[in-house]
């Protein structure tokens, strides 16, 4: 039986304690979910009582949403500073570089390695067993981007229907996901040729280009 800390050492640095365990939760819960991670496990791996997480936090459930909170605040953060840096840039701002800027700030981090790439794993297992209140997502992610992307759209292309936007930003963080999620894990590692060499460039070149053409596309239709 394998042990429930093994191959990771207890933490008892100078960090806070409530910064140790939301570190040892986030590690248990993207590598066996939820249900399957214990109170014990999570104190255990920061170094802590056991009896630290209902007073820091009130217990399991409200570590796992300050979790989330946590990486949502940093994601968040990193794909608005992305639209932002296109848009006061000194030159008038072109769809291709919206779309590039926001494209890396999305997948980047998650296929680098580390533990913005680890939450991924957490990602999937939330959409298939959900354990966050029901609006969290929306309210500390969705909007705030799909605000400022709207924005940024908007005035790139003035002629584009407002009421269309949440589905063309939608368009693209499908794809971003698709590839982020699903068809990297898939495919990596294949003795396909042309399957092996999809890498992070490819991915966002294609996104770009395929997204531009898409959205411009649309535009035609709505002249039409």
């Amino acid at each position: 039986m394998t042990a429930p800390n093994q191959g990771v050492q207890p933490d008892t640095s100078e960090r806070s304690v409530q910064d140790r365990l939301v570190e040892a939760a986030e590690e248990l819960f993207c590598r066996r979910g939820y249900n399957e991670t214990s109170v014990r496990d999570i104190a255990a791996i920061a170094g802590c009582n056991v009896a630290s997480v209902n007073y820091y936090f009130g217990g399991k459930d409200n570590l796992y949403v300050e979790v989330w909170r946590r990486r949502l605040a940093f994601m968040r953060t990193h794909r608005l500073a992305s639209i932002e840096k296109v848009m006061s840039a000194p030159n008038p701002p072109q769809l291709e570089n919206l779309l590039h800027s926001y494209a890396v700030s999305f997948i980047e981090p998650l296929v680098e390695g580390g533990p913005h790439c680890r939450f991924i794993n957490l990602m999937a297992r939330e959409m298939i067993d959900p354990h966050l209140p029901r609006d969290m997502y929306v309210e500390e992610m969705v909007t705030p981007v799909l605000e400022a992307f709207r924005e940024a759209l908007l005035k790139i292309c003035p002629w584009l229907d407002a009421g269309t936007v949440p589905m063309v930003v939608f368009s693209i963080v499908g794809q971003l996901l698709m590839h982020t999620v699903c068809v990297k894990e898939m495919f990596e590692g294949s003795t396909h040729p042309e399957l092996s060499r999809i890498d992070l460039d490819s991915i966002v070149n294609h996104v770009v280009k395929f997204s531009a053409a898409g959205v411009r596309g649309c535009t035609e239709v709505q002249r039409g």
